[in-house]
């Protein structure tokens, strides 16, 4: 095989001076004062969501998105660690205080909220809304002897 020449063709370079780009520190988008903490405690996970006022979410976590795995996730140091990313997030937003709207009958429901206020947020008013049954499914057919 024959070798090739390379050969390098010099351009003629015009170097266009641009000005550096100065860029502030990182800013939120929107400044939330208020919004709503929602916690969906179940016996195998616990999920922490929260929204400004009118209900639009703004960021959420649970522990199973937090690593947890199997019986880990209902325990109520992982919905602690949940409460506290969400907490974290909502600080930097400016968030001032929030409403809590509790669901479920898991282990994690009061940890969650601790560590939220742990941030130094302030909690105005908690909700207990887990879904209870009126009258429940039809009762078994009694049994013939």
């Amino acid at each position: 095989m024959a070798k090739k020449e390379i050969t390098k063709k010099e351009e003629s370079s015009t170097e266009a001076v641009v000005a550096p780009v100065v860029t502030e520190a990182k800013l939120p988008k929107k400044k939330i004062v208020s919004g709503t903490l929602h916690v969906e405690a179940t016996f195998n996970n616990t999920k922490v969501l929260f929204s400004d006022k009118n209900g639009n979410a703004l960021f959420a976590t649970s522990t199973g998105a937090l690593g947890f795995k199997g019986a880990k996730k209902g325990t109520p140091f992982a919905a602690s660690k949940a409460g506290d990313v969400v907490g974290e997030k909502a600080f930097a937003l400016g968030v001032k205080e929030a409403d809590v709207i509790i669901r479920g009958i898991g282990s994690g429901r009061e940890p969650a909220v601790r560590s939220f206020m742990a941030r130094g947020i302030e909690i105005t008013a908690i909700k207990d809304k887990t879904p209870m049954p009126h009258n429940g499914p039809k009762a078994k057919k009694p049994r013939r002897v």
